[in-house]
């Protein structure tokens, strides 16, 4: 892993939301940009937000990271999908006792010259029973040689990436661990054939024999590490819906015409729900209610997606027959889409669903 100079948080770029919309049809539907996705973002301090001035941020809280990425959210899926995970593997490095490894990496991924990855859907998922670990680790002489596989992961740019893999321990003990692109024995894969998001740098890693010591531990204890992480993870998360809800419904309203008067009631039932699903999760965040328990915001989660899969069918309702024409219709098109891949984020809604079921099961 490199150094690199220090970030400039107050060095914005008032340009990055006019890209953001000028680009965005371009970033859903081909890798041609991806380069320049995190640059931007980094250059307008987006990655800063949230981060203690100490450790070379802006400040803040993650509920601002949220409402930030949110932001970018109504204008670009493609680039909030890049900065949830770019922004979760920055707040790892912050909640890592680790301090050396983060004050090493930050500056980098706070200017955007090196991406970060959140390769832990895997973890949340074995943490809620879900699935076994995919990355595991035998002794070596200088640390840790670690094997598996991470079959989708975003951000892993090019240019430079480090990310994020919980491994199961060869005490039995799972550990979160740094990698970063040019360890030997990484390997990535080609970006993966989505149908949108093609500027997200999503790929495959495997990970064959690959060295690490100790001071590429994030945290030496995943089970009790990771709850206290997780809020950030799946919050961030919530910010693409919270963002794409808002678009959809805002598209909606300006849409409203003759005839349409019969979707004021649902709109509006559709903007309350996305008021206080965001309020109950920001107010959870700040209270850090959901790191004891994580069902309230697995249902929030849940919630939001919802909200976004009504406000884009009544954007649809709203445009009528101009949905379908290449022009009018194309930022719907791309919402459309956008809104198709909300339920399937790691981890998805049926996955989510089935914890929450499992959940009430275990407490009957």
């Amino acid at each position: 892993m490199t150094a690199h100079s220090a970030p400039r948080p107050g060095q914005g770029d008032p340009g990055c939301a006019l890209w953001l919309a000028e680009a965005a049809d371009a970033l859903d539907t081909s890798a041609d940009h991806a380069a320049d996705v995190l640059p931007r973002l980094a250059a307008a301090g987006l990655p800063a937000i949230g981060v203690p001035t100490a450790r070379g941020g802006a400040g803040g809280t993650i509920v601002d990271a949220l409402d930030a990425l949110s932001e970018v959210a109504t204008r670009s899926l493609a680039a909030a999908f890049v900065l949830w995970g770019h922004r979760t593997y920055i707040e790892y490095l912050l909640q890592s006792p680790n301090t050396a490894l983060g004050d090493e990496a930050l500056p980098g991924l706070l200017d955007g010259t090196l991406a970060g990855a959140t390769g832990l859907s895997n973890a949340m998922k074995h943490l809620a029973g879900m699935e076994p670990l995919q990355v595991v680790a035998r002794r070596d002489d200088a640390g840790l040689r670690v094997d598996g596989a991470l079959p989708w992961v975003t951000n892993l740019r090019r240019e430079g990436f480090h990310v994020a893999a919980a491994v199961d321990g060869p005490d039995g003990v799972p550990v979160v661990a740094a990698f970063a692109h040019d360890d030997a024995g990484l390997a990535r894969s080609a970006d993966l054939d989505l149908m949108g998001m093609r500027a997200t740098n999503t790929a495959a890693l495997s990970l064959n024999a690959v060295r690490i010591g100790p001071q590429r531990i994030i945290a030496a204890d995943a089970r009790a590490w990771l709850p206290r992480v997780r809020p950030a993870f799946a919050g961030l998360q919530c910010g693409m819906s919270i963002g794409l809800a808002r678009r959809a419904l805002a598209e909606t309203r300006a849409a409203g015409g003759s005839g349409r008067g019969v979707l004021a009631a649902p709109l509006a039932d559709a903007t309350q729900r996305l008021e206080a699903a965001q309020s109950a999760l920001f107010a959870g965040l700040r209270a850090r209610a959901f790191e004891a328990n994580a069902a309230p915001l697995f249902e929030l989660r849940i919630a939001l997606a919802e909200v976004v899969a009504e406000a884009v069918s009544l954007e649809l309702q709203a445009l009528g027959g101009k949905a379908y024409l290449t022009g009018p219709g194309r930022g719907f098109a791309r919402r459309s889409r956008e809104a198709a891949f909300i339920p399937v984020i790691t981890p998805s809604l049926v996955q989510l669903k089935t914890a929450l079921a499992k959940a009430r099961e275990s407490a009957a």
